[in-house]
């Protein structure tokens, strides 16, 4: 007791304050450590599943004869959603065409988390035997990546590639993503022009989607390969 009667504090009160503070604070840090953990492993699972994929994807080549053309493109490109990713968009092309796709890529390096799977980092690959014309299709895992960085990968691409033709397709608007469409594809087109390489635009089409609001259908991909195809015949390639 005080002088005047009042109890002290006690000092184990506090300490056990000061211990439930730490006991608090470990928890936090556990339970983000652990949650990091657990996303870390969903993506390498994922990016080794997409990595087959695209393997996959590229082993298989349209049998039709002509000019060879190759297509360096995202998750449209490679069919995701599709029972037959020969089902694709691409599928609708002329020619000998070869599909370099992983899916969740995009120009930035840090639209995906998977190592080597932006466009940049493909693109040699892709054309390593020739090609009479690049198409190189996406942007919808661009929509929330630095201007920067999609500048950056976009050149990137344009140094592998040479001086071969390149076309580049731009985002659809599809639903989940379709606030941030018509940014990418105003700056994809200025970028291609910047870079002397001809561009199509995609967001006036009303295409049909998957469920999840990203992905193409069928219908989709069919109404999408053939409006591609289309532009290309207009634009001689």
């Amino acid at each position: 007791m005080s002088a005047f009667g009042t109890p002290r504090p006690r000092r184990a009160d506090a300490s056990w304050r000061a211990r439930l503070a730490v006991v608090l604070l470990l928890l936090t840090l556990s339970a983000a450590f652990l949650t990091d953990l657990g996303q870390s492993r969903a993506d390498a699972v994922r990016c080794e599943r997409f990595t087959s994929q695209s393997e996959a994807r590229r082993a298989v080549v349209a049998p039709a004869l002509g000019k060879r053309v190759v297509v360096i493109g995202d998750s449209w490109s490679a069919g995701l959603g599709l029972d037959d990713a020969g089902d694709a968009w691409t599928s609708r092309l002329s020619g000998q065409v070869h599909v370099d796709a992983f899916s969740g890529s995009g120009f930035s390096r840090s639209a995906s988390p998977c190592d080597g799977s932006w466009f940049g980092a493909r693109a040699a690959r892709a054309v390593a035997g020739g090609a009479d014309l690049v198409v190189v299709a996406g942007g919808l895992n661009d929509v929330d990546q630095p201007v920067g960085a999609v500048r950056a990968g976009f050149a990137r691409v344009m140094r592998a590639v040479g001086k071969l033709p390149v076309v580049v397709v731009g985002p659809a608007s599809a639903p989940s993503r379709a606030g941030g469409a018509p940014e990418v594809d105003t700056l994809l087109a200025d970028l291609a022009e910047a870079h002397g390489a001809a561009y199509v635009s995609t967001l006036g089409l009303d295409l049909p989607y998957l469920e999840d609001g990203l992905h193409l259908s069928p219908e989709g991909h069919r109404a999408f390969g053939d409006f591609v195809a289309t532009r290309l015949e207009v634009l001689g390639g």
